[in-house]
């Protein structure tokens, strides 16, 4: 019997590995999720969803079926997912951030049961080494495979209202939300000796990860944000309304392809053929389409949230402007949006926008000071226009 076991029941979880799950001919789908409300709309739906898949054309409803699920804030049904993490082939956590690890013990207590079973883990924390912080919180197993997955496959949770409103499916007929993801779907992972035995379809193993997860955290990642913080700026509420904003798009191509593309295939040109201008190209155009698509609705809130972690030193904007000076090129159009994230954050004053930065990075290096000069101007310039 092959057992998958998901930790969380996000758009991410449903929408890749669940679904991929479900084509992979697992005999047990278990999930593992603290919500309340959602264990009980999947259970009353006997362990039925529905997720919605956003094309280019259309969006389209898919059907998940026997999923069991239980809650690790339940003792008793905790004890289910210990016997169930004990028995499983692989699984995959999707949670808000690496910090949720800490509430994994169950997970260990598992796996501690069974310590030679074979086991793909698949972390997908938007975090470049959240396998390896994984691996620290659960231990190390002789034949159990921690991996990193780059996921490029854009996501977003809408309430029943929402749903209702766009003639969607709740993830079931009494659930409050819905789950609607981009019909992408090259999730890239960790390989390892164990890659080809695996059945959750839609993964495609590389033998060296870090130089897509770099490319989508500052390709990917920091486009998508830099797009956000000029859609709010011009007052848009969606993603796709900058759809008629052809200048706009061209100045992000821009910056895509000769700021952030231009590092990536000095620094890892040889790795792939992604890392050749030709090919970026292509993955740019194609994402810069993907990103304004109006059947997504993407929120420009969603895409703006959390900016004092998008502006951490390794993060998306601040760490594509020291990866592109690491190649010896100016990170004009990124300074340009790190300032206009900057400004929203820490307001309107220059010298607390820098010490803000300052805190956030933890010390002010003379790599620091570098970047700040990226993105000084663009700061004073914009609070002289406010």
């Amino acid at each position: 019997m092959k057992t998958f076991l998901g930790v969380g029941l996000g758009p991410i979880q449903t929408g890749i590995f669940l679904d991929g799950a479900s084509r992979g001919g697992f005999d047990r789908m278990v999930i593992a999720e603290v919500d309340a409300a959602l264990i009980s709309s999947v259970r009353a739906a006997d362990g039925i969803i529905r997720i919605s898949i956003a094309g280019q054309d259309a969006v389209t409803a898919r059907t998940i079926r026997g999923i069991e699920i239980y809650s690790p804030a339940n003792r008793e049904e905790v004890t289910r997912l210990v016997h169930a993490a004990s028995l499983a082939d692989e699984v995959a956590t999707a949670l808000p951030s690496i910090t949720s690890f800490q509430h994994l013990d169950w997970l260990r207590q598992g796996f501690s049961q069974q310590p030679e079973r074979q086991r793909l883990v698949y972390a997908a924390e938007n975090h470049n080494h959240a396998a390896e912080e994984l691996e620290k919180t659960v231990g190390g197993f002789p034949n159990t495979r921690y991996l990193n997955t780059v996921i490029g496959k854009m996501s977003c949770v809408l309430s029943a209202d929402e749903c209702t409103r766009r003639g969607l499916p709740t993830l079931t007929s009494t659930c409050y939300r819905g789950h609607l993801v981009e019909e992408f779907n090259r999730i890239l992972i960790q390989s390892c000796d164990a890659i080809e035995e695996r059945r959750v379809q839609g993964l495609t193993p590389k033998p060296e990860l870090l130089p897509f997860e770099e490319a989508k955290l500052y390709g990917h990642n920091a486009a998508h944000l830099w797009l956000g913080l000029h859609a709010k700026e011009r007052g848009l509420g969606f993603m796709h309304e900058l759809g008629g904003e052809q200048a706009l798009i061209e100045e992000c191509r821009s910056m895509f392809l000769n700021e952030i593309g231009a590092a990536l295939c000095a620094k890892w040109g040889g790795v792939d053929q992604l890392f050749t201008s030709k090919v970026f190209a292509g993955y740019a155009d194609d994402l810069l389409v993907r990103m304004v698509n109006p059947l997504l609705q993407d929120p420009v809130t969603r895409v703006c949230r959390g900016l004092e972690r998008k502006l951490s030193w390794d993060d998306r904007l601040v760490g594509a402007m020291r990866l592109a000076l690491s190649q010896g090129i100016p990170p004009v159009r990124l300074g340009a949006g790190a300032a206009i994230a900057a400004v929203e954050r820490w307001g309107s004053d220059a010298g607390d926008v820098q010490a803000g930065l300052e805190n956030l990075w933890g010390s002010w290096s003379n790599e620091a000071d570098t970047v700040w000069s990226h993105i000084a101007p663009c700061v004073s310039k914009r609070l002289t226009h406010a």
